[in-house]
């Protein structure tokens, strides 16, 4: 049967007594091997029959990665319950939006992010138990410590065994696996239904990029909640019988950041995933450590950086002609240079696999000449989420790869008709690893699911040698510096409507540090304030208290403000540029429809939005702020 449970039975009667995972419980890393673990999860989905959850029943799960968070999770799918993983970023009010959406009759929680329900706990419906994965002195009637499930599964297995195996040979392939919920700024994020084939699927496709040997490592560092974690990490380590350790989690978030170098060095592993925004950190550590060195080694190093960048070429046409003689010389770096920074990620990495977001070239190549590369690869959590990737033994930098096998992929127009080779289009895939559908939104399913076809809105190309470009979204997603999407229009058309100054604006965020926002003020509004503030417009203190004013309207959805909670304050505008001339049909910023043309605007204003993401922009009275002001108020 092609299940999660089937998929771990396999790896478990093959490598019984193999490590599976690694948690830091005091001073090092131990191991749980496949077999222990499993008898872990037999016991746990006991102790959910126990409680009386069903096939089908949901039940949340909101934790930071450990052991804990693996076991529970296959507890479910054992038990044919389906787990709603929820991020530990989310707010209270966008948890408590997801936990009811999706119906679920129990929650798992760590004890760090049980505030967060507690926060909520009146407003969740249907909630019968709490189940705290850490201990405390005391617990109130809905509450239950995981190991007091533990040991109702014992109970349950003296007298129920035949049925517990029965319950158990009743999920199958279109059992639903997980509810993965996308990012939403209005309140209402999608849950995208994930089944027990979907992801076996899917993993049967990574296979195809690579093969994992059952003594490599990996290192989660990313959030266990989301699907490329659960398919590259958790379940692809698991067909191979490989296994993968998670970071010891700190008191604070920055103390869980600095964890990971530790954790690496501790691990030390040999494939791990990675994000832009890990890879750009990365990255400066790297570069940093080597300016802490002498002139001499950052000669050094510069010259061996293009050398490699010369021999590697874009990966596909490496040490091809000429450049071959090159090779004894990047031999003599990579002994004197490059391996010593390897040595800094333990010194076992193979490579990254890429993920979440476009990875620039240039970063791409970094790593790829200091003997880590990172494999970029395209996929979204509605394919489970992998749809192509690079591989060790076939790549092109700045591409995102290869078709996974056993998956069709098509080029299609606006009016969803297939375009030749070549041309550029919405990106439509098919497969066993695409979604079920949305849950409870059969609008949203039906936008997206046509004949088995999976219309993923992002723009994209194959070229000549079957490597797939990914340009961007079709529609307005923004992408955080994360990989998170989240859709800007709700945030901007709140601002336009409930602020008196604000006329038009537009938020931009592509894979960037933070969201901007380009701001066309409410001229005379703006101005009247200014006036009633005690100040002269025309003056550079009118200006300062003009755009004092705008800030002030941001802020209201921030913490104090009177709109607080309404949007994830992660997604609103850090920094913004005022313009002195709206978005209209005349200069084509806005389309017949009424709707703002968004690479118009942001091709108009290229230079604006690049500023904006410099140190300068984040002083309020920037020189282009005040440039605006003058333009707009004279």
């Amino acid at each position: 049967m092609r299940t999660i449970p089937g998929l771990f039975d396999e790896s478990v009667s093959k490598f019984a007594e193999l490590p599976f995972l690694w948690q830091k419980n005091n001073t090092h890393f131990e191991s749980l091997s496949y077999g222990d673990t499993k008898k872990q999860v037999i016991r746990l989905a006991a102790g959910f029959a126990a409680l009386g959850l069903q096939k089908g029943e949901r039940v949340a799960l909101i934790s930071e990665g450990r052991n804990d968070w693996v076991i529970s999770e296959l507890a479910m799918l054992y038990r044919g319950i389906v787990n709603v993983p929820l991020s530990i970023k989310l707010e209270p009010f966008e948890l408590e939006f997801r936990i009811n959406h999706s119906e679920c009759r129990m929650l798992v929680v760590s004890g760090s992010l049980e505030p967060k329900v507690a926060a909520i706990k009146d407003n969740i419906k249907g909630i019968e138990k709490i189940i705290l994965l850490d201990s405390k002195d005391s617990y109130a009637d809905d509450e239950i410590h995981i190991e007091k499930i533990y040991e109702m599964g014992d109970d349950y297995l003296k007298s129920n065994r035949e049925q517990f195996d029965s319950d158990l040979d009743a999920v199958e392939e279109n059992t639903y696996a997980n509810i993965c919920y996308t990012s939403g700024t209005t309140a209402d994020p999608k849950g995208i239904i994930l089944s027990n084939l979907n992801y076996y699927a899917n993993v049967d496709q990574a296979a195809s990029l690579m093969y994992i040997p059952p003594t490599y490592k990996t290192l989660i560092i990313l959030p266990l909640d989301h699907c490329f974690a659960h398919t590259c990490g958790m379940y692809s380590f698991m067909k191979f019988g490989a296994s993968l350790a998670t970071v010891k989690t700190g008191k604070t978030g920055p103390e869980t950041l600095k964890n990971i170098p530790i954790n690496i060095n501790e691990v030390k592993p040999h494939i791990m995933m990675s994000v832009p925004a890990l890879a750009r950190n990365f990255k400066k550590n790297i570069e940093n450590g080597i300016k802490a060195k002498s002139p001499i080694i950052q000669k050094l190093f510069n010259h061996a950086m293009k050398t490699a960048y010369d021999y590697n070429g874009l990966g596909f046409d490496k040490g091809k002609g000429l450049k071959v003689f090159k090779k004894p010389l990047l031999w003599f770096y990579d002994k004197i240079l490059f391996s010593k920074i390897r040595a800094g990620f333990g010194g076992n990495i193979k490579f990254f696999i890429g993920g979440g977001a476009l990875l620039d070239t240039d970063i791409q190549k970094f790593f790829y000449a200091i003997g880590m590369p990172m494999y970029q690869g395209y996929g979204l959590s509605e394919a489970s989420p992998i749809i192509s990737s690079n591989a060790a033994h076939r790549h092109k930098m700045g591409s995102s790869g290869f078709l996974v096998d056993n998956l069709e992929l098509k080029i299609c127009d606006d009016k969803r008709n297939e375009l030749p080779k070549g041309e550029k289009g919405e990106i439509v895939v098919k497969g066993e690893n695409v979604m079920v559908g949305y849950w409870r939104n059969d609008k949203a399913s039906e936008e997206v699911l046509q004949d088995g076809w999976l219309y993923t809105g992002d723009l994209g190309y194959l070229d000549a040698d079957d490597f797939l470009y990914v340009l961007g979204r079709s529609k307005s997603l923004l992408i955080g510096y994360d990989g998170e999407k989240y859709s800007p229009e709700g945030i901007e058309e709140a601002l336009m409507e409930q602020s008196p100054y604000i006329d038009q604006c537009m938020l931009h965020n592509n894979q960037d540090p933070y969201t901007i926002s380009l701001i066309f003020p409410i001229k005379e509004a703006l101005r009247a304030e200014v006036i009633n503030r005690g100040y002269d417009p025309l003056t550079i203190e009118g200006k300062e208290e003009a755009l004092n004013i705008l800030q002030e309207e941001i802020n209201q959805y921030k913490a104090d403000g009177k709109h607080v909670g309404m949007f994830p304050e992660r997604w609103l505008p850090s920094t913004f540029a005022v313009l002195n001339e709206g978005f209209t049909e005349a200069n084509h910023m806005m389309n017949s429809s009424m709707k703002m043309v968004r690479g118009k605007v942001s091709d108009t204003y290229a230079d604006k939005i690049s500023f904006l993401y410099s140190p300068e922009s984040k002083k309020l009275n920037h020189k282009e702020n005040m440039e605006g002001m003058k333009q707009l108020f004279g």
